[in-house]
């Protein structure tokens, strides 16, 4: 019977993991056998439990039972409450307190934001390595209580949760090395570095649909502050309108995944300079927006970037120009080749004593040039036969003897000709 204030983790997970509902197997899943209480526990006599447990969207408002929790899960690892209506930190830490080999715990979604984490609830977390926060508004004061409390945290998830601001927390967490922090609301650059303060060890920096404005920082503490960044994901950061923006990227150490997609400076170009540009500005990077840049890519983009920028006045030249001149040296502008098909052809037309220089179209066929030519002629187009000539062909004319045959068709040149002779009766 479902408790006053919501339904328990414990009475979900029975309800869910039932023998009725999730029978029990040989495999990946653990069976567990806890006897029946004398007060007569609504436990099943065995349940499978897999190590990873899924409970999102089912109701949860606390706990329930805590020995029963801990007979359980004591082999559970990962374990998803996203979606439910946990809104105390004492309940969920009566849960993770009493599941001991717990690294993953993702808690999107709850109204968290509702109570306050004291330090003794946030301790029970101490062992969780992957920590899902998204959508709980959880407030940087949480941040820094389960930051304190969590020594071997890898991997946080901030996303949703309508950050404009970053608190710096009191102490730098050592251990994190990717934080997710997308979809929020931070714009101005002050407040990223306050994560390269609070995070030196970050590897992945995941700050996609935020409205990043311009990279204000020198290049020395650009390094400083984020000295083992691997990989940062800026997309439709809509404040970044320059190249020099781009440039500061340059400035990371350890660099070498960078995801760009959707920025206002970009907009303007097409799919391939935008590519060959990124990959010229960014000499240390291996993987632009989830492709990897292999060597020959590399020096497509550099020779590209060259002759981009040769024509433009040197105020505007970038200083990535002048490296990649060292490089390669001065390039020759590239041949423009016009390879779209001819649409017409100055041709001779014979006719009998008689030679008329006129220009036809290729994309006619030979009864609309019959047409065409029955008053130059003057004959009927079914009293008329038409021969072509190649200037270049060794065999001597070829009859045009199909009238829905297209004229481009016969490879027909400048200076080419065409015979005309009447059909004879």
């Amino acid at each position: 019977m479902d408790q006053p204030s919501g339904r328990s983790f414990m009475q979900v997970l029975c309800e869910k993991y039932s023998p009725e509902n999730f029978p029990y197997r040989r495999g990946p899943g653990m069976g567990v056998h806890v006897p029946a209480t004398p007060q007569g526990s609504p436990m099943k006599d065995r349940l499978n439990l897999p190590s990873v447990l899924v409970l999102n969207s089912c109701g949860i408002t606390c706990a329930g039972d805590e020995n029963e929790i801990a007979a359980f899960c004591a082999h559970v690892s990962e374990l998803d409450l996203s979606d439910n209506k946990l809104e105390d930190w004492h309940e969920v830490s009566k849960i993770v307190s009493n599941v001991p080999h717990l690294e993953f715990l993702n808690l999107s979604s709850n109204p968290l934001s509702l109570s306050v984490l004291e330090r003794r609830c946030a301790g029970s977390f101490a062992g969780v390595r992957k920590l899902v926060l998204n959508n709980s508004k959880a407030s940087w004061e949480t941040v820094h209580t389960i930051l304190q409390e969590l020594p071997d945290l890898e991997e946080l998830f901030l996303c949703l949760n309508d950050y404009e601001t970053v608190s710096c927390s009191p102490v730098c967490c050592q251990s994190l090395k990717l934080l997710h922090i997308t979809d929020n609301n931070l714009q101005d650059w002050t407040e990223i570095r306050k994560l390269g303060i609070m995070f030196p060890s970050l590897d992945t920096l995941i700050l996609a649909n935020n409205n990043l404005t311009t990279i204000e920082e020198s290049e020395d503490s650009l390094a400083r502050l984020f000295p083992n960044l691997r990989s940062i994901n800026l997309h439709k950061s809509a404040g970044l309108h320059c190249w020099e923006d781009i440039d500061k990227l340059n400035s990371f150490p350890k660099l070498e995944e960078v995801k760009l997609l959707g920025i206002p400076l970009l907009q303007s170009y097409t799919t391939e300079e935008r590519r060959k540009l990124l990959v010229a500005r960014l000499p240390s990077i291996v993987k632009l927006n989830g492709s990897i840049v292999a060597d020959g890519e590399r020096e497509d983009s550099e020779r590209f970037f060259i002759r981009y920028y040769m024509e433009f006045p040197e105020e505007e030249v970038p200083f990535r120009y002048h490296e990649l001149v060292t490089k390669y040296g001065k390039l020759e502008p590239l041949a423009v080749v016009d390879l779209r098909p001819q649409s017409s052809v100055k041709v001779e037309v014979h006719f009998q004593d008689k030679v008329e220089e006129m220009s036809i179209r290729l994309d006619q066929t030979v009864a609309e040039l019959k047409k065409h030519l029955k008053t130059v002629v003057q004959l009927s187009t079914s009293n008329m036969l038409l021969f072509y000539l190649d200037q270049e062909a060794p065999f001597g004319p070829e009859e045009m003897k199909y009238s829905s045959r297209a004229l481009h068709s016969y490879g027909i040149r400048d200076g080419d000709k065409i015979y005309v002779e009447p059909r004879m009766k």
